[in-house]
This record gives C-alpha cells, sequence and structure tokens, in this order.
C-alpha cells in the first residue's frame, strides 16, 4: 500500500514516522512568482577567511542541478571551515550554478569553467568525459560510484489529497492534472518518466505495449513540463497549477514542511525510480587553474558524517548506510528500482527514450521541444 504523508498531522504509517521532521534546515528558497521559468545560474559565493600561506585565493565553481540548491547552500560554509580548518589561514570561496541537469552539463561542455560537476544523472557526467573534462575513471574517484546521495520519485498532492491518487495507475485516471519536469532537458523530468515506465513494465510483466500504452495515458494528463525541477515545483505551489506533481522525494519534503507547508501532503508509491545524484571533478577546469586538489576535498568531503546528515535532514538518503538507518524516520523504505539496472547504460537510456523522435516524443501528447 502506497504510504501518505500528511503534514501537521499524524502520518498512516509506522513506517513514514515523518511528523518529526522539524530539524530540517532553514531554507533560503528564491522562488520566483511568475514559476521559476528562468534558470538560476547566479553564484552564491561562500568565502574563506585570510590568505593562503601561499598568498593563493581559491575559488571553486560548482556546477549543479536544479533542487540541489538547497543542500549546497548549507554545505559550502560547512565545507569552507573544514577546509580553513585543514589548511589555516587559507582563503577559500565557493560559487554555485544551478539550473536543468542537462542543460548544465551542457553548459560545461561549451566553456563554462566549472571545477565540479554535480549532477542528478550519470549521463551528464558521461558528456563531460566523452568531451574530456572529466577522467575517465571518475566513478572510481570517491565512494558508491562518485554517487554521495540518492532520491526517489513520489507524488506531491493537494492537502488532504482530494484526487485520491495513491499509486502510479491513478495518474491516468481522467481529470487529474499532473505538473512534471520536461524529460527532453532534466533530470528530475526523466526520472518521472523512466519511474512511470519502469512501474509498467514492473506492473505488466514487462510487456511493452501494455506499458506503453499505461505511459500515454499518463503523458494525456500532463497539464504542464516545466523547464526544471524547482520550476515544477513553484508552478504546482506557488501558482496553484495541477492536482499532482511528479517529482523527488527531496524536494516533495521541502515544499511539504517549508514553502508550501499546509497546503500539500506526499504520497509514496509503493514502487519506484532510484535517482542517484553523481558528482565528478571537472579536470579540464581544475588542472589549467590549479583547483584540482581543492576541488577534490570538496567532493570528498560529501561522504563525511557531517555533510551526510545535512543531506538526510534535506531528505537526500545518505550512501552512507549507517546515517542513512539513523534517519529512517523521515526517510522510509522504498522499494525501488535502478534505471540502468532496467533500462540499460544512460548512452542507451537517452538514444531510446529521449533523442529526437525516441519513446517519449511518441507517447507525449503535445510534447515539450
Amino acid at each position: 500500500m502506497a504510504i501518505t504523508i500528511k503534514f501537521g498531522q499524524t502520518p498512516f504509517s509506522k513506517a513514514a514516522k515523518l511528523a518529526s521532521i522539524t530539524t530540517v534546515a532553514t531554507l533560503a528558497l528564491g522562488l520566483t512568482a511568475c514559476g521559476g521559468q528562468k534558470e538560476d545560474t547566479a553564484a552564491d559565493t561562500t568565502d574563506g577567511a585570510a590568505a593562503s600561506a601561499e598568498g593563493q585565493n581559491i575559488e571553486l565553481l560548482n556546477v549543479s542541478y536544479d533542487v540541489a540548491r538547497d543542500f549546497y547552500k548549507d554545505y559550502n560554509p560547512m565545507f569552507v571551515k573544514h577546509y580553513q580548518e585543514l589548511h589555516p589561514g587559507a582563503k577559500i570561496s565557493v560559487n554555485q550554478s544551478h539550473g536543468g541537469s542537462s542543460k548544465q552539463a551542457l553548459s560545461v561542455a561549451n566553456g563554462l569553467q566549472a571545477d565540479v560537476a554535480t549532477m542528478n544523472q550519470g549521463s551528464d557526467i558521461e558528456l563531460l568525459q566523452k568531451k574530456g573534462l572529466v577522467a575517465d575513471d571518475w566513478t572510481d574517484a570517491f565512494p558508491d560510484y562518485s554517487v554521495p546521495f540518492t532520491s526517489t520519485i513520489v507524488f506531491l498532492v493537494r492537502k488532504d489529497n482530494p484526487k485520491g491518487i495513491q499509486g502510479w495507475d491513478d495518474l491516468t485516471k481522467p481529470g487529474v492534472e499532473i505538473v512534471m519536469a520536461n524529460p527532453k532537458v532534466t533530470g528530475n523530468g526523466r526520472y518521472a518518466f523512466l519511474g512511470a515506465y519502469g512501474y509498467g513494465l514492473h506492473t505488466f510483466n514487462k510487456d511493452e505495449d501494455k506499458t506503453k500504452a499505461y505511459v500515454r495515458d499518463l503523458l494525456k494528463n500532463v497539464k504542464v513540463y516545466e523547464n526544471g525541477g524547482r520550476a515544477a515545483t513553484t508552478t504546482f505551489v506557488q501558482r496553484n497549477i495541477g492536482d499532482v506533481l511528479i517529482t523527488f522525494e527531496n524536494e516533495s519534503n521541502l515544499a511539504a514542511t517549508q514553502f508550501g507547508k499546509g497546503q500539500v501532503d506526499i504520497v509514496y508509491p509503493d514502487y519506484s525510480i532510484k535517482s542517484e545524484s553523481p558528482v565528478a571533478v571537472v579536470n579540464g577546469v581544475t588542472d589549467k587553474k590549479g583547483t584540482t586538489e581543492a576541488a577534490t576535498e570538496y567532493l570528498k568531503y560529501l561522504w563525511s558524517d557531517e555533510a551526510q546528515q545535512l543531506a538526510a535532514d534535506l531528505y537526500l538518503r545518505p550512501s552512507v548506510q549507517s546515517v542513512l538507518d539513523a534517519n529512517s524516520d523521515k526517510l522510509p523504505p522504498v522499494d525501488t528500482f535502478r534505471p540502468n539496472d532496467v533500462f540499460g547504460t544512460w548512452d542507451e537510456i537517452m538514444g531510446t527514450y529521449f533523442s529526437d523522435g525516441g519513446v517519449f516524443d511518441q507517447l507525449a501528447i503535445n510534447a515539450p521541444k
């Protein structure tokens, strides 16, 4: 049975004791009244203190995906403090750029001088690898195949769930209006689409025809495809468009406990997709700037207990098992599948499902370009 989280009330399931999730760090979300149509590429800077012993002023740029801004807003000063403790007298600053994951990766491939890439889809790092900007062995550079935390796809619904959304099947009901990110340009949207498709294969015993019919019916109900995960949340919560938002677990929880508090509930489907957020040093940039060591330390610290707990506080699922276990009250167990185990490599996924004329374009009504 799907888990429904009604915020401000006692949850329905013991496995989902999320009423205690008041420990979330205060967020500065920067949502725009117009629906977040423009990607946020403005740099948020966290400065270090004194000049380094070598007189060097280290400045890193982290190019990241849309809904990761809340994590890195708090992580950056945490890392700066850690770095300065290891390097007394050092001065380091971290700038942020956020937008749709694949658009961000393309910007780096086209010359944006990122020191690190922190994306929500392996293909975005692989693109940079193919461009010679990221090392071929990038998955071995850090633990857990360079994935510090994961998430999953859930449903954000209006308070008290007036449309009775309990699982993927309910998203095909007549009259249900869906908001989601655009699968053509965002990892958030791709995970949502693949989550639905994977559910269909799971439910219909790998019958492709039945699965495609199911996904086509679901996509008929999509009211808005947004350009990023945060823009989709803004459209759903602030502009009050749609009955259900298909998005990441962490984004849903932040909406339910912060900027949409009292307006929405979360529904956990019985079966969903695991989203992985890989990270990599952009050596093609850092080797020229001389920031490779600092960039490596920046990413390595993501596996510290402090950073892993921050991830859990913001409803990202830590890759360090002990930290994940300690936060099971707000991150209930979910039966998930890895997209690569079901659909193949990301190259295969992108070519089959999201290229022009691919499966998504074939199934979607009024598919975004």
